[in-house]
């Protein structure tokens, strides 16, 4: 598919959203397109960004091909603090967390905020739903001054607290972190329906305590 024919699909489509993206993305990848031809364009219109990645993945058959692809495109992560959208392109691969784990630590040291973002936002590929990753994933935890890093490690400590509270109200506790991502992090507690009443009120009781420290 060439950057034009897939650009004038796309405008063609009226009140044009994300489910229509999906929707012709889904066709390209039942009929095999190749869509390497949209690379170069990749930064420049981001009409056509989404459909480069979901298609491209699509393709490809593991998830360590995946991750390679995502690694080699990086520079078109740049500005797109929807990186995470990545996370519904491989979800249907299960992933090995040592794998995932190991990328991670990678990517969090990457000069690109929005690679530094991915190295966190990527276990929210279920693997936050499995307490005995916490401790893990509760290491990589670092101070960033990038805002999309910072909202991104709010998050998964967020999406974290839901299945294992205990380990992420301790590190909320004794990380050291700054108030930026701590804060932000309990304020995504606080505003989450899946975080019992209990719990947002322990959490809100030590937010002058972490703020102080």
């Amino acid at each position: 598919m060439k950057y034009l024919e897939v650009k004038r699909d796309l405008e063609s489509i009226k009140n044009l959203k994300t489910k229509d993206v999906d929707l012709y993305d889904k066709k390209l990848i039942k009929e095999k397109a190749d869509v390497s031809d949209l690379k170069e364009y990749a930064i420049k219109d981001q009409l056509v960004h989404r459909t480069y990645f979901q298609v491209s993945l699509a393709e490809l058959k593991t998830y360590q091909e995946k991750f390679e692809f995502i690694e080699d495109n990086f520079d078109f992560l740049q500005d797109w603090w929807h990186v995470d959208q990545l996370m519904q392109f491989l979800r249907k691969k299960p992933i090995d967390f040592n794998y995932a784990y190991n990328k991670a630590k990678e990517y969090i040291k990457n000069d690109n905020p929005f690679v530094r973002r991915w190295g966190y936002v990527l276990f929210l590929m279920d693997f936050q739903k499995n307490p005995k990753y916490a401790p893990y994933i509760l290491k990589l935890f670092k101070d960033d001054d990038a805002y999309y890093v910072e909202m991104g490690e709010a998050w998964l400590l967020a999406d974290m607290a839901i299945f294992s509270f205990d380990q992420v109200y301790n590190f909320l506790l004794s990380s050291g972190l700054k108030y930026n991502i701590l804060g932000k992090a309990i304020q995504k507690m606080c505003d989450s329906f899946r975080i019992s009443d209990e719990h947002k009120e322990q959490v809100k009781a030590i937010r002058d305590k972490i703020r102080d420290n």
